[in-house]
């Protein structure tokens, strides 16, 4: 499913220019955790990442895993040097005013699977 089919359907704020990042890669899989020592040890390659954290050292771990992308829920808002790396890293930096659980039902209706 592309990246741009999950923003559509559940409504997600992106908050970088989507002129420097793919809108239609593909993603399979999702991970939810706030643990950045976590996401680093079990998150796979091009999944989707729902957290609340919003400091920039999200975008390092996203970058670092080679995420195809970043959710940060409960319409959490992200520091500006968050948003700034995400657009130096090219990393889709998202918002939602869903929590977790609900944002993670319909990521799983819409065919995400969890690793």
């Amino acid at each position: 499913m592309k990246l741009k089919y999950i923003k559509e359907k559940l409504n997600l704020n992106l908050l970088i220019d989507s002129s420097l990042i793919d809108l239609n890669k593909e993603i399979n899989y999702g991970y939810a955790s706030d643990l950045l020592s976590d996401v680093l040890a079990n998150a796979k390659k091009d999944s989707i990442w729902i957290t609340l954290q919003i400091h920039p050292n999200i975008i390092g771990v996203a970058s670092l895993k080679e995420l195809a992308g970043i959710i940060i829920i409960n319409n959490r808002k992200p520091e500006a040097e968050t948003i700034s790396k995400a657009s130096n890293e090219k990393i889709p930096l998202f918002t939602t005013e869903l929590p977790c659980f609900e944002l993670i039902g319909k990521l799983y209706q819409l065919g995400i699977k969890g690793l």
